[in-house]
């Protein structure tokens, strides 16, 4: 499994028009089909006037869960290029849907794809998306003298700090992506030659967006 997968953490909303058609883009995060499938249908929901209300979705950390629908349009004009979009990004957990007013003139094969293409890309350029990251939590436990050497050592590789607390010593709290694990370890004993304590304490998931960690 990789380190990391690339999802959206706030969904966002696009809108294009093309010869007289608007399309408008809905975007979400999801962690599986129903909930896609709900997302899409509060979509028709809300638009039930509109002709068509196309979708794609992919799910997993291996995106080992994909879907389309053309929803009425020609096949492969609509859901298709939707789902091109997310897999063009390295996307997974996310849904996307595609309004279409119709507007009297018709697209054709060409540019009915190049349209849902483009409406699918202006969603998600107003989304917020992240990498998630798979780590684990670690302790670091050490005397009150050893805190800011450790802490600067943290900043310069760029290791997340989720939490510390104080008692007769300090304990830090790291979260180190999955793959850097044992090296950190062997980092952080080397820096305090020795005098830090170093414990796994359980994976987790966490991402860095907006000036903050994530946990999931």
């Amino acid at each position: 499994m990789s380190d990391f997968f690339k999802t959206v953490y706030s969904g966002g909303m696009g809108e294009i028009e093309e010869k007289k058609s608007r399309f408008i883009a809905h975007v979400a995060p999801v962690t599986t089909a129903d909930e896609a499938s709900e997302f899409i249908a509060g979509i028709k929901k809300k638009y039930w006037d509109a002709r068509h209300n196309c979708s794609a979705y992919v799910i997993g950390q291996s995106r080992e869960v994909s879907r389309s629908s053309d929803d009425g349009e020609p096949s492969g004009t609509a859901g298709k290029p939707i789902l091109e979009v997310i897999n063009g990004l390295d996307l997974t957990d996310v849904c996307i849907v595609v309004t279409r007013y119709f507007g009297g003139v018709l697209l054709g094969t060409g540019g009915l794809i190049r349209a849902y293409t483009a409406a699918a890309k202006a969603g998600l350029e107003n989304s917020v998306i992240i990498e998630k990251l798979n780590g684990t939590r670690i302790n670091i436990d050490l005397d009150y003298t050893l805190e800011g050497k450790v802490r600067t050592f943290l900043r310069e590789r760029e290791v997340p700090l989720l939490d510390c607390v104080y008692s007769d010593k300090v304990r830090l709290i790291a979260a180190v992506k999955d793959s850097m694990v044992e090296g950190f370890k062997a980092s952080v004993t080397d820096a305090t030659d020795g005098r830090a304590g170093v414990s796994e304490d359980g994976k987790l998931v966490y991402a860095e967006a907006e000036g903050k960690v994530i946990l999931f």
